[in-house]
């Protein structure tokens, strides 16, 4: 029997039972949904769940974080409907380029430049895609075997320290503390969805007490984002009464520096090895065999990465964090990733609530980032201890050593008096060029 437009679509959504709750061990599958309003409720979960981190990381980004919002249902929608709903995923902000945007930034470049950098990494990113699609996934893990990909993911994450020391933490040290503290005994204590938007909670609590401190100690002396001391209120909410409700976010076009998209195209290698983990997780709850799209996810991701930069949004990456909700609910659906899709389309089309985001004292930017950027690290960790990486091979330890010290150290290579590698971009080189070099001589002379 042929399968109609809307299920090779993957809208085409038949009723799970009676659209009741499921029973205890069942679930609810990518290509059923119970009933509408249900089917709401769940969508509201998954747009909390992102919430945080799709406008943290923007912020970080210096990226408007309303047009973050806005784009991330647009992508949401544009990748179910490339993986034609086989794999249910929410794309938020991706985190992957937040340590690369800010040595952009440091070198004096401004948010078109970061998103022409942006743009031309998703474009490798979908050719990447591509690639996989028409090779297979084993391509992937030639290129990307667990030990690289790790490190790359390992120094994009502490290659941040400095900027949590250095931006975010010196703003307001107490309430970073504190929302810190929060962050950390939410993930820990609360259980199912609470624990997953742990960030959120975190976000929420040190947003309120900055108004409480305010209130109870006054103005508070300290760096601001640029590193000027001043005297200033923790939260000003002054352009939120001058904001409209209804509005489109601020577009801008990219440009394009070539040291700039050095430096950013290491992302890649991060989205490649985050988005197939992510796959695999979603394999392992649905019972899917996903690798026939694993090309597509990772093609959809540069795709959607590629319009967000375009506009001058910040690029997209599918979120464990809405995967978690997945596995607590066993509500596969992708009818509730559409609803959530369109929920966060009608959120950036409200500017007064983007002046309510971008009014995020740094301290509490610093108690977040200080939780964030150190699970980014660990996730190279956690890569290696899945894949079991053996150190006691020196192929694996001795070009891994040298390229986290090079990322993370900031050690750089100067090609030309205004083109260098550096950070990120050469711990990246290091790795992988390093890994392949080795691993082929000594493939050689054990012939």
């Amino acid at each position: 029997m042929r399968r109609g437009v809307g299920a090779r679509l993957g809208i085409g959504w038949t009723l799970h039972g009676d659209g009741g709750t499921p029973r205890p061990g069942e679930a609810v599958a990518p290509d059923e949904r119970l009933s509408w309003g249900r089917t709401i409720g769940l969508g509201a979960q998954h747009v909390v769940a992102m919430f945080g981190a799709t406008f943290v990381f923007p912020v970080l980004m210096g990226l408007d974080p309303n047009l973050a919002i806005m784009v991330s249902g647009v992508a949401t929608i544009l990748f179910l409907l490339i993986v034609q709903g086989k794999i249910p995923s929410y794309l938020g902000s991706s985190a992957s380029f937040v340590g690369a945007v800010t040595v952009i930034r440091a070198g004096g470049g401004d948010s078109s430049t970061v998103t022409g950098a942006v743009l031309v990494c998703a474009l490798v990113l979908g050719a990447v895609g591509l690639v996989v699609h028409f090779v297979g996934a084993g391509a992937v893990h030639r290129v990307l075997p667990p030990a690289v990909s790790g490190a790359v993911v390992m120094l994009i994450g502490f290659n941040l320290a400095p900027v949590v020391a250095e931006t975010y933490w010196p703003q307001d040290q107490w309430i970073a503390l504190i929302t810190m503290v929060v962050v950390l005994t939410a993930s820990v204590l609360l259980r199912g969805f609470w624990g997953r938007i742990a960030v959120f909670l975190g976000l929420a609590a040190g947003y309120a007490l900055s108004w409480v401190f305010d209130l109870a100690f006054g103005p508070i002396t300290a760096p601001d984002a640029d590193g000027n001391v001043s005297t200033h209120p923790r939260l000003d909410l002054g352009g939120v009464a001058d904001a409209p409700w209804f509005g489109l976010p601020q577009l801008h076009g990219p440009s394009f520096d070539l040291a700039a998209i050095v430096v950013v195209l290491p992302a890649v290698i991060a989205l490649i090895a985050e988005n197939t983990g992510h796959v695999k997780a979603v394999e392992q709850m649905t019972g899917s065999k996903l690798d026939g799209s694993l090309g597509r996810a990772i093609f959809a991701d540069g795709l959607a990465s590629a319009l967000s930069s375009a506009v001058g949004g910040p690029p997209t990456t599918t979120y464990a964090e809405n995967i978690g909700v997945m596995a607590a609910t066993r509500v596969y659906s992708t009818a509730a990733y559409w609803v959530a899709a369109v929920v966060a389309i009608a959120f950036g089309l409200c500017p007064k609530f983007g002046a309510v985001i971008a009014a995020t004292p740094g301290g509490v930017l610093g108690g977040i980032t200080v939780v964030l950027y150190g699970m980014i690290g660990l996730l190279g960790a956690k890569i290696w201890v899945e894949s079991r990486v053996d150190f006691a091979d020196p192929v694996n330890l001795l070009p891994l050593a040298a390229g986290l010290v090079a990322g993370i150290g900031g050690v750089s290579l100067q090609i030309t008096p205004s083109f260098e590698f550096s950070g990120i971009a050469l711990g990246t080189l290091v790795t992988l060029i390093g890994y392949h070099v080795l691993r082929a001589s000594v493939a050689r002379v054990n012939r």
